[in-house]
Order: C-alpha cells, then sequence, then structure tokens
C-alpha cells in the first residue's frame, strides 16, 4: 500500500515553483529566439538570391542538429557552455540554457510551418499594394498565422515540461529531480506518484489553455 502522509509537501510545493520557474523563464527566451527564427527560415526558404538560399540551408542544419540530439545529451553536453554564463550547470539556473537551446528550434520550425499555411494571395495582394518585405510580415504574415503560432508555442511549453523532468536526472531541479532522487533512488514511490500527478496537471491545464486561445484568435 501506499503512504502519502510521509511526503514533505513543502519540499513538493517548491520543486513545483522550480518547475514552473523553469517552465517560465525559458517559454519566455524561446519565444523570444524561436520566433525571430523561423520568420527567417520561412523567409530565406522563398528568396530567389542563391545567398539567402545558403544562408537558409545553413541555418536549417543547424535547427535540424539541435532538433536531432535527445535533451538528455543535450544538457550534459552543454554544462561547459551553461557554466560560463550562468555560473552554475545544475539547479534552476543551470536547466534554463538547455532548455532553451533544445527548444527554440523546434519552435522554429513549427513557425516556419505556420507561415507557409497563410495564403499566398493575401501576401501578393499585400505586395501589390506597396508593401515592403517587413510590413508584410508584421501586417500579413503573423496576424494571419496567430492561430498556427499559438498551437506550435502550445505544443513547444508541453514539451519544456517533459524537459524540465529529464533535467532532473542531472540535478536539474523541479519535480524530476524530485522523482528521481526520492522515487528513484529512495524507492518512495509515493513522491514519484504525486510527481507525475502535478506534472500531468500541469500539461492538460496548458493545453487547455493553449486549445482556447486558438478558437478564440480562430474565429476573430
Amino acid at each position: 500500500m501506499f503512504d502519502f502522509g510521509g511526503i514533505d509537501w513543502s519540499e513538493m510545493g517548491k520543486a513545483s515553483v522550480d518547475t514552473l520557474k523553469m517552465m517560465g523563464y525559458a517559454s519566455l527566451f524561446t519565444f523570444i529566439i524561436g520566433l525571430p527564427l523561423g520568420v527567417l527560415l520561412y523567409s530565406f526558404s522563398r528568396s530567389n538570391s542563391w545567398v539567402l538560399g545558403w544562408v537558409y540551408r545553413i541555418l536549417s542544419l543547424i535547427v535540424n542538429i539541435l532538433r536531432s540530439v535527445p535533451f538528455i545529451i543535450l544538457i550534459v553536453a552543454l554544462i561547459p557552455f551553461t557554466r560560463a554564463i550562468m555560473g552554475v550547470s545544475t539547479g534552476v539556473a543551470g536547466t534554463i540554457p538547455p532548455l532553451v537551446i533544445g527548444a527554440a528550434p523546434f519552435f522554429a520550425r513549427l513557425v516556419e510551418t505556420a507561415l507557409r499555411e497563410v495564403d499566398r494571395g493575401v501576401i501578393e495582394a499585400s505586395q501589390a499594394m506597396g508593401a515592403s518585405s517587413y510590413q508584410v510580415i508584421r501586417k500579413v504574415l503573423l496576424p494571419e498565422s496567430l492561430p498556427g503560432l499559438i498551437a506550435g508555442m502550445t505544443i513547444t511549453v508541453v514539451t519544456l515540461v517533459s524537459y524540465t523532468a529529464m533535467s532532473g536526472m542531472v540535478g536539474g531541479g523541479g519535480l524530476g529531480d524530485l522523482a528521481i532522487r526520492y522515487g528513484y533512488y529512495r524507492y518512495e514511490k509515493e513522491v514519484m506518484i504525486i510527481s507525475v500527478i502535478f506534472m500531468v496537471i500541469l500539461v492538460q491545464v496548458l493545453q487547455m489553455i493553449g486549445d482556447r486561445l486558438v478558437i478564440y484568435f480562430t474565429r476573430k
């Protein structure tokens, strides 16, 4: 039988807050980096310039490489880099750089896909009226692709939740670290069960919010 009475709820609460911090900061920087990167990928792929064509190939290769590296390997490989810019390689602060580097290329691809789905006729109409490339991106592409961008960001944030859990394998903090230290190494299965339940609830809430926002902006 399970004995949930022995769980340290204060530590569980702290781990939950740490998970939210990691997810929140990582989501913010993933959006800041991934959105422009996705726009560049889309723009360069449409360009007739051979220079921009090669830039697109190089960016695309880098994005594909970063996306293909398993996160648990990525976080270990980036320990020197993380320590250099954050001063630590563990805990909440030490987990954010690998989270961003792992998630930003993934989100960039989703942004590129969302922009490709915008009706070409709308883009050509704005160009016919004299809109510059920047105006087309800001006033046509981004507003028209907003539901797809929100859906992509929702998928990315949910993915970041699972990444935070994997970071617990290398002392990343949060619910994943708690589940590993107590649930796995100390055989306190109750801690692992509660940690999993909390993360499932978090994912469900995030997905529900994302779905509602997609529906709202699609109707607008």
